[in-house]
């Protein structure tokens, strides 16, 4: 593929006529993005400044053991399929997927006995009557609510950028407008706490607002939508965990003839001023440069920035084009940063399930100290910490040797880069270590597991530091700016430059929002506005027939860019 292509004149923000594109991270999102783009018969390249590809999803091992680096559970599954079939295959081809039962379990501060969740709504309802009388009837209507608000979702809010008012507003947004009105102005904590009475039950169902990077008095009731895909759908897992799912995105990209740049790491995205008369400059490609310093130039009409948008418009554009200055940020939530733990245990661990949950009883406190007052200041490290535990050995014999088990532990802590970065072994940051350590006394204590700390034959930890540092992640952010209302939906970063014609965003700091399946999405939105396609729902599948794919670990083309 040459590289040496002149820049197509558009209109002003009309990327339509798009024939080259650079995707900027090799994150889910950038990666997505790089597939559809080069399946629509566009010339990409993608630009990773790590060796690894993923981004979040990336992958660690050691000793034997592998673990996923970030997203461990997969939900919305008809998200991720959909955006294979667009591709021309399917989730069933490309991932062997388990489901997990129970979905996952918690434990509770003052409570002895755990709470298990099961696959189907009807064991659901039961979990929940054994919990408190009458709770069972009433959480098959909060799960009929919640289906029909994601399907309006799904099919009216997640697949737009929301460039005009009439692209959202039809007759089926109208009919339900009486019940979505309140549920965006209510808050997911008021929601529950009028349903459910009992308190672990209240935390079961507000729970889905840290995947949203908020709290349960700080998102939507809108988002009651998320408890669907645990309790009506059920939990499912990609053997050999979101690795696997991340090598099929970079297979799929490179089928389709996109370039992966690994090693390469953007400086500057290029403009021009417009023309007609107009002063709004477009791109002209990016300046990147390699492991080695050499400094690369990639031309072409259409620039995607897949990384961290705050990084992408106070880094790599000059002020006077950036859409969201360093000014912005200061007004907005970046969500909770975290401490993570890679742990590799001997023996086995019965009293974990592949997803398991630890929360605290003043779940307030937790939640403030993460997120501060409303205004996002006074923020500290709670304790105790409410906490998360992934153990795919319980599911995977791949991610572990034989007699032993894979256990990655996350610990909501603020999104501040001060509490440091993490080490091997215990050589991280004395804030770092220290948090971990409680962890794990806590999963010790609460699981009944004495011995845990004695058992650890790998432990690795990762702060909000090392999110900075390595993802350039804003603030240390662990999943990007939180979904709070003002951050939600329409109000959202929106995906496309203001001030520069050709420059496109994806991935968790725009629409749609965060996680894999909205970074899947924020793929298509891409792709729809270079379709110049406004409409509410997804595309039509398949728009694309997959060529032949290559077998996984297929070398990444040589260097094909332009010298500067």
């Amino acid at each position: 593929m040459s590289r040496r292509t002149t820049p197509l004149r558009r209109p002003r923000h009309d990327v339509t006529g798009a024939r080259s594109a650079v995707v900027i991270g090799g994150g889910v999102a950038g990666l997505a993005t790089a597939a559809l783009l080069a399946a629509d018969g566009l010339e990409v390249e993608l630009l990773e400044q790590r060796d690894e590809l993923g981004g979040r999803a990336g992958s660690w091992e050691k000793d034997g053991f592998r673990f996923d680096t970030g997203p461990s559970w997969y939900l919305m599954p008809e998200v991720f399929d959909h955006f294979y079939k667009l591709l021309g295959t399917s989730a069933a081809e490309q991932l062997d997927l388990t489901v997990l039962d129970p979905g996952y379990r918690v434990y509770y501060q003052d409570h002895d006995a755990p709470l298990e969740t099961r696959v189907s709504r009807g064991d659901n309802v039961a979990v929940f009557d054994a919990v408190e009388p009458g709770a069972g009837a009433a959480l098959e209507k909060y799960l009929d609510a919640a289906e029909e608000t994601y399907r309006l979702a799904i099919e009216h809010f997640l697949y737009t950028s929301f460039e005009h008012v009439g692209d959202v507003v039809n007759a089926d947004v109208l009919r339900h407008a009486k019940t979505l009105a309140p549920m965006l102005l209510r808050s997911l904590k008021s929601y529950v706490g009028s349903q459910f009475s009992d308190e672990r039950l209240r935390q079961v169902l507000g729970y889905p607002a840290v995947f949203l990077g908020g709290a349960p008095e700080r998102i939507p009731a809108l988002y009651s939508l998320m408890s669907r895909m645990d309790l009506d759908d059920g939990v499912l897992y990609p053997q050999g965990g979101f690795a696997a799912f991340v090598d099929t995105l970079v297979a799929l990209a490179q089928a389709n003839g996109v370039v992966i740049q690994t090693g390469a790491t953007a400086t500057a995205i290029t403009t021009t001023a417009g023309e007609n008369g107009s002063a709004t400059p477009s791109v002209t490609g990016v300046r990147w440069t390699d492991d080695s310093g050499r400094q690369v130039w990639s031309p072409a009409d259409l620039v995607v920035g897949a990384a961290d948008l705050h990084h992408v418009e106070t880094q790599l554009l000059p002020a006077a084009l950036q859409s969201y200055p360093a000014s912005y940020w200061e007004k907005q939530d970046p969500g909770p940063g975290a401490v993570l733990l890679y742990l590799g245990v001997q023996g086995e661990l019965p009293e974990l399930t592949h997803h398991t949950m630890f929360f605290t009883t003043d779940w307030q406190t937790n939640f403030d100290g993460v997120l501060g007052d409303r205004r996002g200041r006074n923020k500290y490290v709670p304790t105790p910490a409410s906490s998360y535990v992934c153990k795919p050995s319980a599911t995977d014999a791949g991610v572990a040797p034989e007699g032993h088990e894979n256990v990655f532990v996350l610990v909501p802590v603020p999104a501040d880069v001060t509490l440091g970065r993490g080490g091997e072994d215990g050589a991280g940051d004395p804030e770092v270590e220290k948090i971990a350590d409680a962890a794990i006394a806590q999963i010790a204590e609460w699981a009944g597991v004495p011995d845990l700390a004695e058992r650890i034959v790998v432990r690795r930890t990762v702060g909000p530091g090392d999110f900075a540092a390595d993802l350039n992640a804003w603030s240390g952010t662990m999943l990007g700016p939180g979904h709070r209302l003002s951050q939600s939906a329409f109000f959202r970063t929106k995906n496309a430059s203001r001030k520069v014609d050709g420059l496109l965003y994806a991935g968790c700091s725009t629409l749609p929002g965060i996680g894999l399946p909205m970074c899947l999405i924020s793929a298509e939105l891409v792709l729809k506005r270079v379709r110049g396609d406004r409409r509410g729902g997804a595309l039509p599948e398949p728009f694309a027939h997959c060529p032949e794919m290559p077998s996984r670990g297929t070398d990444v083309p040589e260097n094909a860019g332009v010298e500067a």
